[in-house]
């Protein structure tokens, strides 16, 4: 028993749009344990994501919800026991209305509640939404062969799906050992309830469910029309907070990405497997990376739905971190005691060259190469963007991509950066701020991908290096690696909260994944205006040409993105003035100036071929 007395004060929930929030990817312990600038009792707690410092990172990268790894009361398992290891990731829950007391400050465990909600409240207050990663898709009561500790003991066979042929064992999913009965109604109540105590007693403001397959599954198949779905739907309070599934499980049928009903986003695999392909240089992917950028329509737009719907990500807990992707062929996981074969041995990454660290510095070049134009790729598509906690820090686990029973500085975030490490975690803030600058990346519609109201320019168009229309030719050619799209800041459609129309400046984004440079022609304009460059992740010198006219050709770089807006000749003549010396653009991104892809080994030859 606990005192929930809590004084909220004047806490309200941020209740940030969707087409406004940017998910950041967290670990309680893993986020502040080695952070020099929160008091070392703190580290690695509650308190700790609470703390000033760790508040401020998340305000100075655009961060409207954290998302974080299950809180709930887990157990660990006994193999891992065995090992010496531990289950740092916490998919074990055996508490569903707990917060889990080893990420408290307070050894006394009254205090692990008013501690979590000392958290969320600190956080609402900088604008900033809490989202769990719930787990109840599985128990930490594993298989047929135990422990017991809570469900099975009361109601194993109302509590847990068995078997039809053999009820000794259950169905399993999840890969856990067991799955949860959701067609028993003391089930779905028992789900209900601890959703419903996590929003009204510790203002949470969302979920991302784990394996959420699992929960939509009736007899066998995955019911998207099931009664988990009717049941959150008709809920006054759950159906008002952020819903996410992770759209599959390991059973039959179970990857349902895009499937999912209305009220609820997704994370968006195919979004993260397209866009990774497609910046390791594979070819005949422009058509569904276009798709991707643009919000996947082809997933969300038949039901209904809004880009909003797809969560992009190209990193998460689960598999390699940023850095790992670019520095990595293959997985590196023998930390974990089970002789290389767990985790995934499909990761789409490319090492650029060499396996792991490197003092060759054309591959160290291309690596942050490639990490630029993967952040900037995923903050400025159409959707919601999410980012895995440490990535803006080059965070790294050598080579592990399943990291889940590490509790150790191989997952904790290292805070002490060198000048590289800086350099890039600015880049990922300003690219942020271009996002929210700009709200044709913040759409809440999809493109219609023609003229609109009798304009003669499409609110979005594709576009080859020629500067013209991308043709079929273009789109189905395996050898395609770049591509343009031009995005109409001044027929977005839409009004905001006031009944204001939105308007905003027309971009132009320059994609090439090939490994050599490709000239890229500027496209039409109006004859006032001209091409202004705002990023480039090959990061040109200070002395480079920004401002380009329609007709020019842009010397686009090898595995590179660009960012461009349109801008009028009076607004030059406005920015050449003394309040811009110099002529210089506040919005422009630098970033760090790589020796260029051509000085890492096997570029010629290798993936972009």
């Amino acid at each position: 028993m606990v005192d929930t007395a809590f004084t909220w004060g004047d806490d309200r929930a941020p209740r940030t749009p969707w087409h406004q929030t940017f998910i950041y990817e967290l670990h309680v312990k893993g986020f502040t344990a080695r952070h020099p600038g929160i008091p070392e009792k703190l580290r690695g707690t509650y308190a700790g994501v609470a703390c000033e410092p760790a508040v401020a990172h998340l305000r100075s990268l655009g961060v409207t919800a954290v998302e974080l790894l299950p809180i709930h009361h887990f157990v660990n398992d006994r193999h891992l026991g065995e090992r010496k290891l531990s289950n740092y990731w916490g998919y074990n829950t055996l508490g569903f209305f707990a917060p889990e007391p080893s990420y408290s400050s307070s050894p006394n465990p009254r205090d692990v509640v008013s501690e979590f909600k000392t958290m969320v409240r600190s956080l609402h207050a900088a604008g900033i939404e809490v989202i769990l990663d719930v787990v109840y898709n599985h128990t930490g009561e594993g298989n047929q062969l135990g422990p017991t500790l809570s469900m099975r003991g009361i109601d194993n066979a109302a509590y847990y799906r068995l078997s039809p042929e053999d009820p000794r064992y259950y169905m399993d999913f999840t890969g856990c050992g067991n799955t949860p009965n959701m067609q028993h109604p003391r089930v779905l109540q028992l789900v209900m309830d601890s959703l419903r105590y996590w929003v009204t007693e510790m203002h949470v403001d969302g979920f991302r469910f784990d394996l959420a397959s699992t929960l939509a599954r009736e007899l066998f198949e995955v019911n998207k029309l099931g009664a988990f779905f009717d049941i959150i739907h008709q809920d006054p309070i759950l159906s008002q907070v952020k819903l996410i599934a992770e759209p599959w499980d390991v059973g039959p049928g179970g990857y349902q990405v895009g499937n999912f009903p209305v009220l609820w986003t997704e994370w968006n695999g195919k979004y993260r497997d397209n866009v990774r392909r497609f910046w390791k240089g594979d070819g005949g992917l422009v058509s569904e990376f276009a798709t991707r950028l643009s919000g996947s329509s082809d997933l969300y737009q038949w039901t209904g739905k809004a880009p909003s719907a797809s969560i992009n990500f190209v990193t998460c807990h689960d598999g390699f971190t940023l850095h790992d992707l670019v520095s990595y062929n293959g997985k590196h996981n023998d930390a974990n005691g089970e002789n290389n074969k767990d985790g995934s041995d499909d990761n789409q990454s490319w090492n650029c060259g060499a396996e792991g660290p490197t003092d060759d510095a054309g591959i160290i070049a291309l690596r942050r190469q490639q990490k630029r134009n993967l952040v900037a790729t995923l903050l400025l598509s159409q959707g919601v963007p999410m980012l895995c906690g440490g990535d803006e820090l080059a965070h790294t686990q050598n080579g592990n991509n399943n990291a889940y029973c590490q509790d150790n500085e191989l997952s904790w975030l290292n805070w002490e950066l060198d000048e590289a490490g800086k350099e890039f975690l600015d880049f990922v803030q300003r690219v942020s701020k271009l996002r929210s600058n700009h709200p044709v990346f913040r759409r809440r519609r999809f493109f219609l991908g023609r003229s609109v109201r009798g304009s003669e320019i499409k609110d979005i168009a594709w576009l080859n290096p020629g500067g013209t229309d991308m043709t079929d030719e273009d789109w189905s050619a395996a050898f395609s690696r770049c591509l343009g799209v031009r995005l109409a800041g001044d027929l977005i459609g839409d009004v905001d909260e006031r009944g204001e129309p939105i308007v905003g400046d027309t971009l132009l984004m320059l994609l090439n994944a090939h490994h050599e440079p490709i000239p890229f022609q500027m496209p039409k304009m109006k004859p006032d205006q001209h091409w202004e460059v705002l990023l480039d992740t090959a990061a040109p010198g200070e002395d480079a040409k920004t401002n380009y006219g329609e007709g020019e050709k842009y010397p686009l770089q090898g595995r590179s993105m660009v960012v461009l807006r349109t801008v009028s000749t009076a607004e030059k003549e406005e920015k050449a003035s003394p309040a811009f010396p110099g002529g210089v653009v506040p919005t422009i991104v630098k970033a760090i100036v790589p020796k260029g892809p051509d000085e890492a080994r096997g570029l010629a030859g290798g993936q972009g071929s």
